[in-house]
């Protein structure tokens, strides 16, 4: 996905926590159609959702999510899997202003008005690293063909918000300067559409430049999305490939098993 440091990097306590950030962009690889389909400018937060329809692949429910997941404490090279404590990170509520840009910092059931039906959130670090690199893997399904439009959205989002845009936090504001479209991973069979984004963010005083990495892919009625950032100006040049690979892999042999 600032201020107060996004997902579980909040609270930290140090200078460069508070000037911490999320990751989001713009980059589109595969189906989109590059059109201005999929959200509303007006921000939504907390609307009514979509009325369901038959329109779509059948969402997958919670527990085939779970089973597609990273476990707690599941090694994956050199990174360790976790939960967060409260289910989800807490940068799921921060919006955008304009409220176009929201895919681009959360996609979570209270800020957008697609027709979400389950989720599963998943911390990736090095255990033990408190400045490291932290990925937060999202797989979310939806119903009423509604994976297809948060695709749309994040591509109208990119496209719009390319020179930058501000996040509306809980007690701050978070600006970022730029929203680039970045190469998407080779996920192989089964990915319908993906997109890849770079950030570059402003810190809390003003000062320093920050990085940040989005990578979203769709398989029929989900959607796996990797949020890369670092506690420290070093561009670190997009979500591991090896966290994307070994999730992809999973989530494929739990919906499409060979």
């Amino acid at each position: 996905m600032f201020g107060a440091a996004r997902h579980s990097r909040r609270g930290r306590g140090t200078a460069l926590v508070m000037g911490g950030v999320l990751f989001a962009g713009a980059a589109a690889c595969g189906g989109g159609d590059g059109g201005d389909g999929g959200g509303d400018d007006k921000k939504p937060h907390g609307g009514p959702k979509a009325p369901a329809s038959a329109a779509g692949p059948r969402a997958l429910t919670e527990a085939q999510l779970t089973a597609a997941a990273f476990t707690d404490g599941e090694t994956v090279g050199k990174y360790t899997a976790s939960e967060f404590t409260l289910g989800a990170p807490h940068s799921d509520d921060y919006t955008a202003d304009p409220a176009v840009c929201q895919p681009l910092v959360s996609l979570a059931a209270d800020v957008t008005d697609h027709d979400m039906r389950s989720e599963v959130n998943r911390r990736v670090d090095v255990a033990g690293e408190m400045l490291g690199l932290s990925v937060v893997v999202q797989l979310r399904s939806y119903g009423g063909g509604d994976a297809a439009r948060v695709m749309k959205a994040l591509d109208k989002a990119g496209r719009k918000c390319a020179d930058g845009f501000t996040e509306v936090r809980s007690v701050a504001k978070g600006k970022y300067l730029k929203v680039e479209p970045v190469r998407a991973p080779e996920f192989g069979a089964g990915a319908d559409e993906v997109r890849a984004y770079h950030f570059t963010i402003l810190d809390v005083k003003g000062k320093l430049r920050l990085h940040d990495y989005l990578t979203v892919v769709r398989s029929g009625s989900t959607t796996l999305s990797f949020r890369a950032d670092l506690l420290g100006t070093k561009d670190i040049g997009g979500v591991p490939e090896s966290v994307t690979d070994a999730q992809w892999e999973k989530f494929r042999s739990v919906v499409a098993p060979g």
